[in-house]
């Protein structure tokens, strides 16, 4: 058997890769230059209207205001458009459901993840249906008002935590597998319990993932309209319901600046959010790797 020379494998691994060429060095370059128009000319078009006058904005359009109102504008959709009101709806419904959905979920995914057998394999299928699976909503309305729930925060909570428990199940269990199950076994020869094996064991390594299913749940929640409209439309005011109200009502009409001004204020708390979790993300992932 021959000794490998260490001398020859260091100078090979210091010598510059050849596949990094001139294609390979602009690929970053060509992903950055379709990204941004794709994300930024959106985002452009939302603050430049926003920061037109009335009469700028009749056609919203690319060009940037002749002279900037955005601060006057959001002032004025502050105090006109009910807004203080409709983001405490907002908060009211967004966080229990978030929160309730998040909690049942993984629970839920856990036990799915460590059941083996046929029933397990069915019983997930049956958790995972409501992703492709429309709910009737006409059922939901009649089930709120048998419970005497319908126009209630707490009504809308349950149909949030039911509609979207399937896709917190759906990404939580596989990642879930991916836990080894000697860190439990030792949990329990320590004497804890199924709920402090949960608690102290597998939700701080679900950070990531939660993280992640949070931004899809409050980004669902938060921007929803239809079941809002259907379940406490006219007793319960959210941003995206009281905009669409507003702007029916004529509040808006042909007032563009206010009503992308009205956006902009309703994605500031979901920006928050995303922020805030996507450091979850990168905190947990390089957790895990450094363990």
């Amino acid at each position: 058997m021959t000794v490998p020379d260490f001398g020859v494998l260091a100078r090979r691994a210091a010598r510059p890769s050849r596949g990094r060429g001139p294609a390979a060095r602009l690929r970053p370059v060509a992903v950055v230059a379709l990204v941004v128009p794709v994300m930024g000319v959106p985002l452009w078009l939302i603050v430049a209207t926003a920061g037109k006058s009335q009469s700028e904005a009749l056609s919203p359009n690319l060009s940037p205001p002749s002279r900037w109102q955005l601060w006057e504008n959001l002032a004025q959709v502050w105090q006109q458009g009910e807004v203080p009101a409709a983001l405490l709806g907002s908060l009211l419904v967004v966080a229990p459901a978030v929160a309730l959905v998040l909690t049942l979920g993984s629970m839920a995914s856990w036990v799915l993840a460590r059941r083996a057998g046929r029933l397990a394999a069915v019983l997930y299928a049956f958790a995972i249906s409501g992703i492709v699976l429309p709910p009737a909503v006409v059922t939901i309305v009649l089930l709120l008002r048998q419970l005497g729930l319908a126009g209630t925060p707490v009504g809308m909570v349950g149909v949030y935590t039911g509609i979207y428990m399937s896709t917190v199940i759906f990404f939580v269990t596989g990642f879930v597998r991916t836990v080894p199950l000697s860190l439990e076994e030792a949990a329990r020869m320590d004497g804890a319990g199924p709920v402090r094996v949960f608690v102290s064991v597998i939700l701080p390594l679900l950070r990531p993932v939660l993280a992640t299913a949070t931004i899809l749940i409050c980004l669902y929640v938060w921007n929803d309209v239809f079941y809002a409209f259907f379940v406490v439309g006219g007793r319960l005011d959210t941003l995206p319901l009281n905009l669409f109200q507003v702007a029916n009502a004529g509040l808006y009409l042909d007032n563009w600046h206010l009503i992308f001004a009205y956006i902009i204020l309703m994605s500031l708390p979901l920006l928050i959010v995303f922020a805030v979790a996507q450091r979850r993300i990168i905190s947990g992932i390089t957790g895990g790797a450094v363990k």
